[in-house]
């Protein structure tokens, strides 16, 4: 076969799930149902967040760019993988291929930036609460988002072009559903050591920081519900994070599983599991668990729809 690299490749084959069409077909229903509840949960929040004066508080401000980045997030995956389940060629062009990495890779990135500021958040609310106002007034929110999406933003350009710089040769096929990190670099034919480097130092860096930042919010926080006198105050207070931090670990645990594991424990079937994990459930628990089981959510629900 002709060798080929990153100068005259045209496009690259993705393997998918699966190549039995029983299952595709399956795989493409759930697939399809997931995308429809994970967009219109979250675009219910996006709304419900906008028309309502009560939630115009930074926790509803940050939930709200979180459920933004969820629908963008799952939207740089999901389509072309359903529409790969019904096609014969499950082609994608170089250049798509290198787009689809980089928003995923922005998108990913941001949603954990997100979430570290979620808990800060949860930090000025519980240990500061005099001071709230003041540890999240709206200009310092805003610039906190854009922060995130500009770490995001870092984490995308430099993995990716670190990846795409690579040479590519005698295969094209993907053994995977999208064009991620670690199928491109076993499909690769030069020297990936620089590029595992890199990718090890930007984004263990990002998880390192992000989640170093939750973990020491959550030990005030821990520490603040511990001086509290009565039982149920310390489960009425802390019952405020239960959702955040059920989304944290699910989110952390796929993503360092997948990216900050030695290579040699990669195998195809564990990668695709994972990644199906953190590009599909994820954004799908972000409304059914941090959303819709909070009062103030339900309360807003019901008054669009009339209901007192």
């Amino acid at each position: 076969m002709e060798t080929k690299n990153h100068t005259n490749l045209k496009e690259f084959i993705l393997w998918g799930l699966t190549d039995d069409p029983k299952l595709q077909i399956m795989f493409f229903a759930a697939g399809l149902l997931i995308y429809i509840v994970t967009l219109t949960g979250n675009l219910i929040i996006i709304i419900l967040i906008k028309i309502d004066q009560h939630l115009h508080i930074p926790m509803y401000f940050l939930l709200s760019n979180l459920s933004c980045t969820e629908i963008c997030y799952i939207t740089t995956t999901m389509p072309k993988m359903l529409w790969d389940l019904l096609s014969e060629t499950k082609s994608i062009s170089f250049t798509g291929c290198f787009l689809q990495m980089y928003f995923f890779l922005t998108t990913a990135a941001t949603e954990g930036a997100l979430l570290s500021v979620m808990a800060y958040d949860r930090y000025a609310a519980i240990c500061q609460p005099l001071r709230y106002t003041l540890l999240m007034s709206q200009p310092l929110c805003q610039c906190l988002v854009t922060c995130s999406w500009a770490i995001g933003n870092l984490n995308a350009i430099t993995n990716t072009a670190f990846v795409f710089s690579l040479n590519f040769c005698s295969s094209n096929i993907i053994v995977h559903f999208f064009c991620d990190i670690p199928p491109l670099l076993r499909l690769s034919c030069s020297d990936i050591s620089l590029a595992k480097l890199v990718t090890f130092i930007i984004s263990g860096s990002i998880m390192v920081t992000t989640v170093s930042f939750i973990v020491l919010s959550y030990f005030f926080i821990v520490s603040a519900v511990l001086k509290i006198q009565t039982t149920q105050g310390k489960i009425k207070t802390f019952s405020t994070c239960a959702s955040h931090l059920t989304v944290v670990s699910l989110f952390y645990s796929t993503a360092i599983f997948t990216y900050m594991r030695p290579s040699s424990g990669h195998s195809v079937e564990q990668d695709c599991l994972i990644s199906l994990m953190y590009t599909v459930l994820t954004p799908l628990l972000n409304p059914l668990i941090y959303s819709f089981r909070n009062k103030e959510m339900q309360a807003a629900f019901l008054n669009v729809l009339g209901k007192k």
